[in-house]
C-alpha cells in the first residue's frame, strides 16, 4: 500500500492561558487534541464541525504556521516537526493553504501582478520574464483576464480575489492545497463557481486537498472522505457517501440534522442540538460531547460516558468513531 501523502500522529496544539486577577493561573487551551489521520494523494479529505472546534488551527499546524506542541506531521514521509528551516522552507513549496477571507489574505498595497510574483521571487524561481508568463497563465486558469495583473485586491469581487489567492497559491506548484473554508465569506452563487473550479483544478494539476468547512453539505460534495472534528478532536472519520447517508456519531448526527430541508415538516422531525460547545480550556471529563449528547439522555445518561474518553474504534471499511455507542 503506497505511503499517504500528509499523515499525522497523536497531533496536538495547546496555548498557555493565564487567569484571574494578576493572571497568575496558569492554564493550556487545548485546540487540537491527538488527531490521527492520513490523506493519499490525489484524494480530497474534508474536516468538518462546528465555530471553535480547531478546524483551522489544525490547517495551520499542518502548515507548521504554529508549532505542534507534541506529535507527527509527516509530508511525502519525512516529519516536519523539527525539520531545519532551510529544509522547511523547500517543502513549503510542495504545500500551500487557502485562507477563509480572501481580502484579508491579499496585501491590499500589492498589485495582483506583485502578489503572484512575490512566491516565484522568494524561491528564486525562473527569470522575471518567464515568472510573468507564469502569472499570466495562471490568472487565465483560474479564470481572469490578463490586465489583472495591473489591479490591485481592493478593486475585485469576493468571488475574483479568491480566485487571486487560489492563483497564488498554485505559483509554486504544490502537491497539497490546504483550503480553510475557502468559500465562506461568498455568495451561494458564487461559492458554487469556486467549489467548481477547485475540483477542476484538481484534476488539471493532480492535486491533493484538506478541505475544511463548517458546512458538511458543501464538504460532502468536495471530499472523497470526511473526518468530523469536536473539541479538537476527531469524532468520526468515514467515505463521503457513509458520513452523510449512517453516519454513527451522535455528533455527526446532529450536525446532518443541521442542514436545512426545503420541506417545513421534514425540518421539525430532525434532532436539533441543543447547548453550547464546552470551553477547551475546561474541558469535560469522559467523552467531551457527553454533555450535548442526545443518545446518552435516551440511553439514561451511563456514567462511563462523564467518566472515560472513548477511543477510536473501526466500525467498517475505512470508518471509525470515538463513542462508546457508535
Amino acid at each position: 500500500m503506497p505511503e499517504p501523502l500528509l499523515q499525522t500522529i497523536n497531533l496536538t496544539k495547546s496555548f498557555p492561558v493565564r487567569r484571574g486577577f494578576f493572571g497568575q493561573k496558569r492554564l493550556r487551551l487545548v485546540a487540537v487534541d491527538r488527531v490521527n489521520f492520513s490523506i493519499a494523494e490525489g484524494e480530497t479529505l474534508g474536516i468538518v464541525g462546528e465555530s471553535g472546534c480547531g478546524k483551522s488551527t489544525l490547517g495551520l499546524t499542518l502548515m507548521q504556521l504554529y508549532d505542534p506542541t507534541s506529535g507527527q506531521v509527516r509530508f511525502e514521509g519525512r516529519d516536519l516537526v523539527g525539520m531545519e528551516p532551510m529544509e522547511l522552507r523547500r517543502t513549503r513549496r510542495r504545500m500551500q493553504m487557502i485562507f477563509q477571507d480572501p481580502y484579508a489574505s491579499l496585501d491590499p498595497r500589492l498589485t495582483v501582478e506583485q502578489i503572484l510574483l512575490e512566491p516565484l521571487n522568494i524561491h528564486n524561481i525562473g527569470t522575471h520574464t518567464e515568472r510573468l508568463a507564469e502569472a499570466r497563465c495562471l490568472l487565465d486558469v483560474v479564470g481572469l483576464p490578463a490586465d489583472a495583473l495591473i489591479r490591485f485586491p481592493s478593486e475585485f469581487s469576493g468571488g475574483q480575489q479568491q480566485r487571486i489567492g487560489i492563483a497564488r497559491a498554485l505559483t509554486l506548484r504544490p502537491k497539497l492545497l490546504i483550503c480553510d473554508e475557502p468559500v465562506s465569506a461568498l455568495d451561494v452563487s458564487v461559492q458554487a463557481q469556486i467549489l467548481n473550479l477547485l475540483r477542476d483544478l484538481q484534476k488539471e494539476f493532480g492535486l491533493t486537498y484538506m478541505f475544511i468547512s463548517h458546512n458538511i453539505a458543501v464538504t460532502g460534495f468536495m471530499s472523497r472522505r470526511i473526518g468530523v472534528m469536536y473539541l479538537g478532536r476527531l469524532m468520526e472519520i468515514a467515505p463521503s457517501s457513509t458520513i452523510v447517508n449512517e453516519p454513527r456519531h451522535p455528533y455527526t448526527r446532529a450536525l446532518i440534522s443541521a442542514v436545512p430541508e426545503p420541506e417545513a415538516h421534514m425540518q421539525q422531525k430532525k434532532r436539533k442540538l441543543t447547548g453550547d460547545v464546552p470551553s477547551p480550556i475546561n474541558r469535560p471529563q469522559g467523552c467531551a460531547f457527553h454533555p450535548r449528547c442526545p443518545l446518552r439522555q435516551e440511553l439514561g445518561q451511563p456514567e462511563i460516558c462523564s467518566q472515560v474518553e472513548p477511543e477510536m474504534k473501526e466500525l467498517g471499511t475505512d470508518h471509525a468513531a470515538a463513542c462508546h455507542f457508535a
